[in-house]
């Protein structure tokens, strides 16, 4: 059973627990019809134009980015162009993104990780949260405080 990443923490899936399921993109429409949008998310492959998400922007409840390497940084660019574009449902990393990525996934606009048991056992949570707290203190972040 794969293990999700929000704020640093080791979590269950709320998504899925709260009846929500994931489909492939091109079999969306469909899957809408045989149950509510707002428990339908969408799988995306690293290699999807997020502008072939446009039309789905109001309708999607969740989009989820497959990381099929740590070295294929494509999904933190398709993040971050869905934000721009206006999507502010659930966006989730999934696949093989390592704790020191995980700073960049929030910047890029991830909501949540989600990675495989395996990958949890040999990056425990710990690294996911000391990941977290070094995106508290960068540069952006210290000159609004100094602003303020």
């Amino acid at each position: 059973m794969p293990v999700i990443i929000k704020d640093g923490r080791f979590i269950e899936d709320p998504f899925v627990d709260a009846g929500g399921a994931f489909v492939a993109l091109d079999q969306y429409s469909a899957a809408v019809h045989d149950r509510e949008a707002a428990l339908t998310g969408i799988d995306v492959p690293a290699d999807t134009d997020p502008q072939a998400l446009a039309g789905l922007m109001n309708s999607v409840a969740a989009i989820r980015i497959a990381f099929p390497s740590f070295a294929d940084g494509r999904g933190f660019s398709i993040a971050q162009k869905l934000r721009r574009m206006g999507f502010n449902g659930l966006i989730r990393a999934k696949g093989h993104v390592l704790a020191d990525q995980y700073p960049l996934a929030i910047r890029s606009g991830f909501d949540e990780v989600e990675i495989p048991n395996e990958q949890a056992g040999r990056m425990p949570q710990s690294q996911w949260r000391e990941a977290l707290a070094r995106t508290k203190n960068n540069y952006l972040d210290r000159l609004k405080r100094k602003a303020a």
